[in-house]
């Protein structure tokens, strides 16, 4: 009984948690992101380079904007045709869950991980006995050792493969970055900076799983912030606009995610 409750605790848990990987989809960036018709046409029609990077420029003037391309230009995805969030990217799907991962899912994703690790070690765990007793004998059941070979090297298998995505997933968020991020740096005024986001450990971990710890396990909205801007490291609210007029981004009603 102990067992089957253990196990349906950690069933129940892994499917939540890759049920909301899967279906909580992200959200598009606000209206103020995206060009107007005036501004994408000037835009379109302009054929010189340095003419376009001041015209994004202008637009994103009054944006919450701190990130830039290599060459120092506003971040635009000619996809989409709207000036890009801070760590915001034109979705990419991911296999695991057939779904973008991004802001709005991260935290689920993590969890996914977690408890989908949990789950193969409890049942390798729980298996391993019976393993031992094929190899001594004491299983005469043809059809039961084949059973107990194949889910306890599954279990194995998945366990390996799961701990080392897992493990660098804690270590993504220990330094407050994304998988991008972790393989280019991103470009802030001053240059590139591999830790322009880390805030520290526990800070790191706040952003993705919130400050209230008791929602930490459990597959609930809890993460910091909108996914539209993220407080920066080396910066106080002086020398940061973003910090300081936070309340003024509020109120135009930046709501919305980036994914």
């Amino acid at each position: 009984v102990a067992y089957l409750i253990i196990f349906h605790i950690l069933f129940v848990l892994f499917v939540w948690t890759y049920w909301k990987s899967i279906f909580t989809l992200p959200v598009q960036p606000g209206k103020k992101y995206h060009m107007s018709y005036a501004d994408k046409e000037r835009y379109e029609n302009e054929e010189r380079p340095e003419v376009q990077r001041q015209i994004l420029a202008e637009m994103a003037r009054k944006l919450p904007v701190y990130t830039r391309t290599g060459n120092g230009g506003i971040r635009f995805c000619d996809r989409c045709q709207l000036i890009k969030p801070d760590r915001c990217h034109h979705c990419s799907v991911c296999a695991m869950v057939n779904n973008c991962i991004g802001f709005s899912n991260y935290k689920f994703f993590l969890l996914f991980l977690a408890y989908s690790l949990l789950y193969c070690l409890y049942i390798a765990a729980t298996v391993f006995k019976y393993f031992i007793k094929y190899w001594t004998g004491e299983l005469t059941n043809g059809r039961s050792k084949f059973h107990v070979l194949f889910l306890l090297f599954v279990a194995i298998m998945f366990f390996v493969s799961l701990m080392f995505l897992f493990g660098y997933h804690c270590w993504l968020v220990s330094r407050n970055r994304s998988t991008l991020e972790a393989f280019s740096a991103p470009v802030f005024q001053n240059g590139p900076d591999k830790n322009g986001f880390n805030l520290g450990f526990v800070k790191n971990l706040q952003q993705v799983f919130g400050e209230e710890k008791k929602l930490w396990l459990l597959p609930v909205a809890s993460s910091q912030g909108d996914g539209h801007f993220f407080p920066m490291r080396a910066l106080c609210e002086a020398q940061n606009p973003l910090l300081a007029n936070e309340e003024q981004w509020e109120d135009d009603g930046i709501d919305e995610e980036s994914h």
